[in-house]
């Protein structure tokens, strides 16, 4: 090989800055070492006044007694339990918030948003006013209206002694509806009860696998199968079968009214529900409007040629749109579900107990552990953020455009 005219030139300092080749990564080298100095700092200075102050940063008083009731648990607790029980339980509650807070405001944003878009001049301006009116008015004053009108629309339990038409029990006088709360039956398992438990694990197992199926059937062949009925069958049929093969081991504890209160059943608070409702209600106004950018970012040309083929407008919404529309939608949904979770802290203005009550409130207000609390709180939000980012970029890849 011929030699390079060109002499190679030798390395200096001076084109750690001066040489475009190395000047990026140098700028972020020291960038890096800038911020690590300044964290470091920051750790070491408050770690240092904190022991002048006698409080070193020690984690042992969460084993300490709790002392404090909980009015809504999803884990056995009593004031005996220690601090660490009592995040946990506060953990747990959040985490029920969220997720029927994002059910919930799942569900109604797609409706919402199709609704949105209907050709219809009553129904689009009405979800224009359900859109506009939740999005902008805070979301604590939803939370507090729903609660008031929980508390203030619905009767006393001992309003359901009398013939007041307004306080009888719901589906089959089996929900009680009241100011304290809401009643539901609750599900008691006796022998033979896993084996049902069971067959709906599989039948769930089974949907899953009967829903691939049809989407690669549809994709090779075109042939499309009746997905609701068929995965409503599997879902239904073979625990019905099982559960009265066992012996009908699953039965229904019933709330009755004792004294000036309901006993037995599920007690859903009106605390959680204003709290789900209100967020789940308020982040579907969002969502619909992502809904409706998605939608309408693709070409009509698309709908036009769909209905010259003679597809139903239903069809041509479910196979075509929607499955296009999605990748623009899902990606700023994440933003919406994080919204969700970290606005449940609010629980507090309607006293219901979540981690931020429990860990960032009362165990820290009686422990004097402020530092402690805080970064925990943190490292919870951070963990159950990315979790979630995580769970939802994994659902968004699966609908990206593959190329061939």
């Amino acid at each position: 090989m011929a030699p390079s005219p060109y002499p190679s030139e030798k390395f200096r300092l001076g084109m750690l800055l001066g040489d475009t080749r190395y000047r990026s990564t140098t700028i972020q080298v020291f960038a890096f070492i800038v911020f690590v100095s300044v964290a470091f700092w920051l750790v070491d200075n408050t770690a240092k006044n904190l022991a002048a102050l006698g409080k070193e940063i020690d984690f042992s008083y969460l084993s300490s007694r709790a002392g404090y009731d909980i009015n809504q648990r999803l884990i056995h607790y009593t004031n005996d339990s220690t601090h660490a029980r009592a995040a946990l339980v506060g953990i747990l509650n959040t985490l029920l918030v969220a997720f029927f807070g994002c059910f919930i405001a799942t569900i109604l944003g797609l409706f919402i948003g199709i609704l949105r878009l209907s050709n219809n001049w009553i129904i689009a301006r009405l979800t224009s006013v359900y859109i506009e009116g939740f999005r902008n008015i805070p979301v604590l004053l939803w939370i507090v209206m729903f609660f008031a009108f929980l508390t203030e629309m619905t009767p006393a339990p001992k309003a359901f002694k009398g013939a007041d038409p307004t306080s009888t029990m719901v589906f089959f006088d089996s929900i009680a509806i009241t100011n304290r709360g809401t009643y539901f039956p609750m599900p008691i398992f006796g022998t033979g009860s896993i084996y049902v438990i069971l067959t709906f694990v599989l039948s769930l197992v089974g949907i899953v696998m009967f829903l691939v199926y049809a989407r690669n059937l549809q994709r090779q062949s075109g042939k499309i199968l009746p997905r609701f009925l068929i995965s409503f069958l599997i879902l239904c049929l073979p625990s019905v079968v099982v559960y009265f093969l066992s012996g009908t081991p699953v039965s229904l504890e019933y709330p009755y009214l004792k004294g000036f209160n309901f006993k037995d059943g599920v007690h859903v608070r009106n605390s959680f529900l204003a709290l789900t409702l209100a967020l789940g209600v308020y982040t579907s106004a969002y969502i619909a409007e992502l809904v409706r950018s998605g939608i309408q970012a693709i070409h009509k040309g698309q709908t036009e040629a769909a209905s010259a083929l003679g597809l139903r407008p239903n069809r041509v919404m479910n196979l075509i749109i929607l499955p296009q529309a999605i990748r623009v939608i899902v990606p700023p949904t994440i933003s919406q579900f994080l919204n969700i979770t970290k606005n449940s802290s609010l629980a507090i203005a309607v006293g219901y107990m979540d981690v931020r009550s429990t860990l960032g409130g009362i165990t820290l207000n009686q422990t004097g552990r402020e530092m402690e609390s805080m970064l925990l709180l943190m490292v919870f939000y951070l963990i159950v953020s990315l979790g979630i980012s995580s769970v939802i970029q994994g659902f968004n890849r699966a609908f990206e455009i593959k190329e061939r």
